[in-house]
């Protein structure tokens, strides 16, 4: 009889039956919060109605239509759509299936583009799992380790992580792209340097936002010498971070813009867009493949726009985000195994560690699992898995983020307790 592979480890010992809303059931019909979204993925809840009649409607009428052999309306209207909510200027797209699959395709485009070889990434990046994604993924050795040689031509530099240097967000900057000029002129060449990879959260790497100088540094480095600037949206985008675009929030305008996960409320689909002018200068045949732009996935996509829209989700993660920060924050003072607490919109973390300030991953999986016993699903992060992270879906309203706040309290005191 055939099983999963051992190396699939679940987070939480539940086994979903069913999903509606912010809520998964099990086979008992247990309801449990589910602040995991799939990874981000779920962004308007679990089977929104629309979502699903959208998908319904279109498996009914056409399920694959591969867009480099036929072309299909909803992949047509989504590009339509998504022209109206992307950067200014970032007006053609390549769809896909995954987030390592767009990361892939952008480092595609950058180098032919470019002419340039060089990638340069940021510690505690995660991009993917991929070989060429995962060269660029810093956020633990576990995502890289024992696959090597790994792709060349990476260049990793600082993130500014305020909370792991020990200083504010004004110094750490300051002392990353100073980082950052050193290794142009150490490392990577601007003159063989395509592009800045970097996300406007680190995600694996423990939910740390990059303060808006930071990316307007890399904006201005990326001009200066023919550079492109490439933003992973993978897990901010979609209005995760009460911003459509986690990197509204600084004044740095992609080149490229990577999306993912929330694009299309748990149906498989990702995209890189770029100017046209950009898009066309990567090689004849370099884009294409059997399964991206899905015509199911595309209009689930279509249907997620359109309630990000109507639900006004956005302004509703910027306002039930600052909600959720000052509970956690308020937890955290009742607490002192939790150190730092920090994110953006509904993207927020805690940080456990030590009385002496080291990273504290035992206690921060017991809190984890207690949550899920208690009946919140969360997940860990971060390269010692001493964060804790909260992604619910943009759906939740106040009370359920109250009640997620009172049920992560109970859980993080179980994890403190001698």
């Amino acid at each position: 009889m055939a099983k999963l592979s051992p190396l699939l480890k679940q987070a939480t010992p539940v086994l979903a039956e069913r999903g509606e809303g912010v809520y998964l059931y099990d086979a008992d019909d247990r309801r449990y919060l589910d602040f995991t979204a799939g990874i981000g993925v779920t962004s308007t809840g679990h089977c929104h109605p629309r979502v699903v009649e959208a998908a319904q409607k279109q498996v009914a009428t056409l399920v694959h239509g591969q867009y480099t052999t036929v072309m299909h309306r909803p992949l047509l209207r989504l590009t339509e759509a998504l022209g109206e909510v992307l950067p200014a200027g970032l007006d053609s797209l390549f769809f896909l299936n995954s987030g390592s699959e767009a990361v892939e395709a952008a480092i595609r485009l950058a180098r032919h583009a470019t002419g340039r070889q060089n990638i340069v990434v940021f510690q505690g990046s995660f991009h993917g799992r991929t070989m060429g994604a995962a060269a660029l993924t810093t956020a633990g050795t576990k995502f890289r380790a024992g696959i090597g040689p790994l792709m060349p031509g990476v260049a990793v530099a600082p993130f500014p992580q305020s909370y792991r240097y020990g200083w504010d967000e004004a110094e750490a900057t300051r002392f990353a792209l100073r980082e950052l000029d050193y290794l142009l002129a150490t490392a990577s060449s601007p003159r063989d340097t395509a592009a800045f990879v970097v996300e406007p959260v680190l995600g694996e790497g423990g939910y740390i936002p990059a303060p808006p100088g930071f990316l307007e540094g890399l904006r201005e480095r990326a001009d200066r010498h023919g550079i492109l600037l490439v933003v992973d949206e993978v897990q901010t985008g979609f209005g995760r971070t009460g911003r459509f675009w986690g990197h509204e929030h600084a004044g740095a305008r992609p080149d490229v813009l990577i999306s993912a996960k929330g694009l299309a409320s748990g149906f498989p689909l990702s995209a890189i867009a770029a100017p046209a002018a950009l898009m066309e200068r990567g090689w004849p045949g370099s884009q294409g493949g059997t399964y991206g732009g899905n015509a199911v996935a595309c209009a689930a996509a279509l249907a997620t726009l359109e309630v990000i829209r109507d639900e006004d989700l956005v302004a509703a993660a910027d306002r039930l985000g600052a909600r959720l920060g000052d509970g956690l924050r308020k937890v955290a003072a009742d607490h002192p195994v939790i150190g730092d607490v920090r994110g953006l919109g509904l993207m927020r973390a805690s940080e456990f560690t030590t009385p002496g300030g080291e990273p504290d991953a035992a206690t921060a999986a017991r809190a984890q699992q207690a949550a899920a016993g208690h009946g919140l699903l969360l997940l860990t992060c971060g390269a010692f898995g001493n964060v804790v992270r909260m992604i619910p879906p943009l759906v939740v309203s106040e009370p359920q983020i109250d009640d997620a706040l009172a049920l992560w309290s109970a859980a993080v005191a179980d994890a403190a307790a001698p």
